[in-house]
């Protein structure tokens, strides 16, 4: 019998004074069997990051040919294609062919030998955009999960705040590449 999906009520408000976006978003949050409460913080914050109101989770991570996040347009061309930890090079290479823009939020311990290892090849796609962030930090977010949260996000000058009702992280997403 295969395990189910536990499902997370978010309303997450983003002020992003960088982009001067302010918008609330009530979203659904499927984390999978085999996903850590990490994981879903980390795809929360890349949602944060890059919120729109066209911005939609992927079908989850047993899916493929779907990011973890993606844009669309009107037209139902991909604007912007976003991964969430180590995905494989060829993928990485393969949506930069598909969307205008292509982002990688890397976390995790396996994250500097990740970048170490596909460094050169990931240097010459022009589309990409790869941030890591720190393994202190998304613990620290994960200790922030719960099933139902209200969840506030502001980020200036490249610096994101995430609050709940259970405490508050500061994360500084270092950019590698883009």
């Amino acid at each position: 019998m295969a395990l189910k999906s536990t499902i997370y009520k978010v309303d997450l408000q983003v002020a992003d004074m960088d982009r001067n976006y302010y918008q609330n978003h009530a979203l659904t949050v499927a984390r999978h069997a085999s996903e850590t409460d990490e994981r879903v913080m980390v795809r929360l914050l890349a949602f944060a990051l890059y919120a729109s109101d066209a911005l939609a989770f992927g079908k989850g991570i047993s899916t493929e040919d779907e990011p973890t996040l993606w844009e669309k347009d009107l037209t139902g061309a991909i604007e912007r294609w976003i991964e969430v930890g180590q995905p494989d090079e060829r993928e990485i290479r393969r949506a930069s062919g598909r969307a205008r823009h292509v982002v990688v939020v890397n976390y995790s311990r396996s994250a500097e030998p990740w970048w170490q290892q596909n460094r050169d090849a990931l240097s010459r796609i022009d589309n990409l955009t790869v941030l890591r962030l720190p393994v202190a930090t998304t613990q620290s977010l994960a200790a922030l999960a719960n099933r139902n949260m209200q969840l506030q996000c502001t980020i200036q000058d490249r610096l994101v705040l995430m609050t709940t009702e259970a405490g508050a992280v500061q994360v500084e997403p270092e950019r590698l590449k883009g």
